[in-house]
């Protein structure tokens, strides 16, 4: 398959990209979600097209080579591969795509690789002009297409979607950590900023309205790089060895390249940054201004609840926030359903499934309120207000009285969030349970 080559904002043509895949993809496409799922979730009207970028990124600090004795660390080429979902033409003939996906495996030094189904199609004509540029960052060791489940279902609503590799030490060599904690934010503002131009020069994209998301120390990258101030006294500068990261927290001397510009809207989904890793100690998230979607499960041991989304929603107050909260749900909120060849293992199964929630349904529900959110503040769409200002916090405490005066809804009707249905808009009767919605506007600082 071709892809492209992007670099210093050149393009031309580069060479052939391939993966190996031992499994059979998954029956259904990730993106396409359940009869449960809520109103926004399905597909939305576009065809997908996906193509893949090529980005080089010169002399960039490669922080696993970093020596101690002379305080130096090597530097090189940073390879960056990006996968692009984006609106495309219907074309009957076009075969869907399988991705084809590696993962560390739960011993050291190996890995499992599988395919994951797809509706895009490789290289298709790209419908309409100018849409709304999403940047997706995904978790530790994981890749794009693990992320499918929403690349491609906002694509198929109008939006382009950019996924990033960002190529990460394997999850079971903690020594990697230093690694994504300096490179995560830098990666984001760099491809961000690349594309912004080529894909406007091109007039796929308005790059003035661009949203970041990104799943757990994803969620620590779109974060930072939406302004969170790192702090050069908190854990991740400490963290990173040779003051490496201090050039990028408060006062130094690159603290604004790692800013992404023209952002309308950050999505972050269990995201690392707080607990130990305390990146931007009390008062740093306070520098983000974008409208701010946080999605976290309160059970989550990996990036911890209380000192992670929680404590950035009460701490974010220059920005107009919310926080979906899976009552009882764990960490793994931002993959796609476990392939089979990743049910062998419990291992291997945790990467992607929750000991509670279905996964299926997890997806559609964030879906359902990232849709809303991106159509609210990147397309001006304040019709989905409705969806996200939900009338009861406690998604359970919501009630669709019945009425003598009314004919009964059908057993599958969405919600109207109105009148005296307090049941939380678009979802079905009995299907809005175990979830909780936050709101909180922005503070004049």
């Amino acid at each position: 398959m071709m892809r492209t080559l992007i670099v210093a904002g050149m393009v031309v043509c580069a060479g052939v990209l391939t993966h190996a895949a031992a499994a059979a993809a998954t029956a259904d496409p990730p993106s396409r979600y359940g009869v449960d799922a809520p109103e926004l979730a399905p597909l939305g009207p576009f065809a997908v097209g996906y193509k893949t970028l090529h980005l080089v990124q010169p002399g960039q600090i490669d922080v696993l080579t970093y020596d101690a004795a002379t305080g130096t660390a090597a530097r090189a080429d940073r390879i960056l591969d990006v996968e692009l979902w984006y609106p495309a033409l219907a074309s009957p003939a076009s075969a869907r795509q399988a991705y084809a996906v590696t993962f560390p495996a739960e011993v050291p030094g190996t890995r499992i690789s599988f395919s994951v189904s797809g509706i895009a199609m490789r290289d298709a004509a790209a419908a309409g002009t100018r849409h709304p540029l999403v940047i997706v960052s995904h978790s530790w060791s994981t890749e794009p297409a693990a992320m499918s489940w929403i690349t491609e279902n906002l694509a198929s609503k109008g939006y382009v979607v950019a996924a990033m590799h960002h190529n990460d030490p394997p999850i079971n060599d903690r020594s990697g950590l230093p690694q994504m904690v300096l490179r995560r934010p830098l990666d984001i503002a760099y491809v961000t900023e690349t594309l912004q131009k080529v894909l406007a020069a091109e007039r796929l994209i308005d790059p003035a309205r661009t949203a970041l998301i990104g799943y757990s120390i994803g969620g620590y990258g779109v974060l930072t790089a939406a302004g969170a101030t790192l702090d050069p006294g908190a854990g991740a500068a400490k963290f990173v060895p040779g003051g490496l990261l201090l050039p990028y927290t408060a006062g130094g001397a690159l603290r604004d390249s790692i800013k992404v510009k023209n952002l309308r809207a950050v999505v972050a989904i269990s995201p690392a940054g707080g607990g130990a890793l305390e990146a931007w100690g009390a008062d740093g998230v306070r520098g983000i201004t974008a409208p701010l979607l946080l999605i976290s499960g309160d059970r989550d041991r990996t990036v911890d609840y209380s000192t992670g989304a929680r404590a950035i929603f009460d701490r974010a107050l220059a920005a107009p926030r919310y926080l979906l909260t899976f009552h009882g749900a764990g960490h793994s909120l931002g993959v796609n359903p476990a392939p089979d060849v990743m049910r062998q293992r419990l291992w291997d199964q945790d990467w992607f499934e929750d000991p509670v929630w279905r996964k299926n349904r997890i997806n559609a529900i964030n879906a359902h309120f990232i849709t809303a959110f991106l159509d609210r503040y990147l397309k001006s769409d304040e019709s989905r207000a409705a969806y996200l200002d939900v009338r009861v916090a406690d998604s359970a405490a919501g009630v669709w009285p019945a009425t003598e005066t009314q004919a009964p809804p059908a057993y599958d009707a969405f919600s109207p969030g109105s009148g005296d249905v307090t049941v939380w808009k678009g979802f079905q009767r009995g299907h809005a349970v175990g979830l909780e919605m936050l709101h909180a506007a922005a503070q004049a600082q």
